[in-house]
């Protein structure tokens, strides 16, 4: 199997306004696909901005199937590209903070609803996701979906590994100053569960945060593939299946494991 060649959008976005979004989302799929990319990976709530009024929120959340989507299909569909979002999601009377990945054919493939919730803005505005590993295949490779801070709980990722995913795929909104997840945390994750890891992080001032950047791809072998500054970019990577078969039959982490030792930490 040929790589798959990866777009990291890392980007804020424009506040509240979803229209607005689309069109830059658009604007980076053309970018993104005229560059061979396969996947367009966004930030944590790229539709809508991340730094909302809580009042706000609920009139800017939409169903997985909602407007939005269908139109973030036809975006990949036009472009013959995969894309991985993040939006507010409203779903059974509440709202997630979620992530979809749409494949090239325009089809949803896989929906995520974060599960670590990040502060007291997060927890107020956000129940809760309670399923930790959704996958889905996309040329040839296991995608999984984690939002921001699940990828600080080794437990999680390693949840991941263990259910075979090749790609995980992290869109965050990461602050000052935690910038050292994005440098130091995200490459070791890489590497510990013998996996890619797209992280794919806002920048900039948003209300009272200010996002990083250093969005990265990290390989299996704690390699950081590509990694953006702290400005608006579009950065591409590759998620090499024959690297990764490599480096799982050299590091033998996941086939060492006694998991029957580890009873206490669940």
């Amino acid at each position: 199997m040929p790589p798959l060649r990866t777009a990291l959008l890392q980007s804020s976005g424009v506040l509240g306004d979803t229209a607005e979004n689309l069109k830059a989302l658009d604007e980076a799929a053309a970018r993104a696909a005229q560059s061979g990319a396969g996947l367009l990976v966004t930030s944590e709530m790229f539709l809508t901005g991340y730094a909302l009024d809580l009042q706000d929120i609920p009139g800017l959340a939409e169903a997985a199937d909602g407007a939005s989507a269908r139109a973030i299909g036809e975006i990949a569909r036009r472009h013959g590209i995969a894309v991985l979002y993040g939006y507010p999601e409203s779903a059974d009377g509440v709202v997630y903070n979620a992530a979809q990945l749409i494949g090239p054919d325009g089809a949803a493939l896989a929906n995520y609803r974060k599960t670590h919730l990040f502060g007291c803005f997060e927890q107020d505005a956000f129940t809760p996701g309670d399923t930790p590993v959704v996958q889905a295949d996309l040329n040839g490779l296991r995608i999984g979906i984690m939002i921001c801070y699940d990828v600080e709980f080794p437990e999680n990722v390693r949840a991941h590994a263990l259910a075979g995913t090749d790609l995980l795929l992290v869109p965050t909104a990461q602050m000052h100053p935690f910038q050292f997840v994005a440098e130091q945390l995200v490459p070791v994750r890489a590497f510990e569960n013998q996996m890619y890891i797209a992280y794919v992080n806002r920048t900039g001032p948003e209300g009272e945060f200010e996002f990083v950047g250093l969005s990265c791809l990290a390989s299996p072998d704690g390699v950081t593939r590509t990694r953006a500054g702290r400005g608006e970019e579009l950065v591409f990577g590759e998620a090499d299946p024959e690297l990764l078969s490599a480096s799982r039959e050299n590091n033998p982490y996941l086939r060492d494991r006694r998991p029957g030792l580890y009873a206490s930490l669940v």
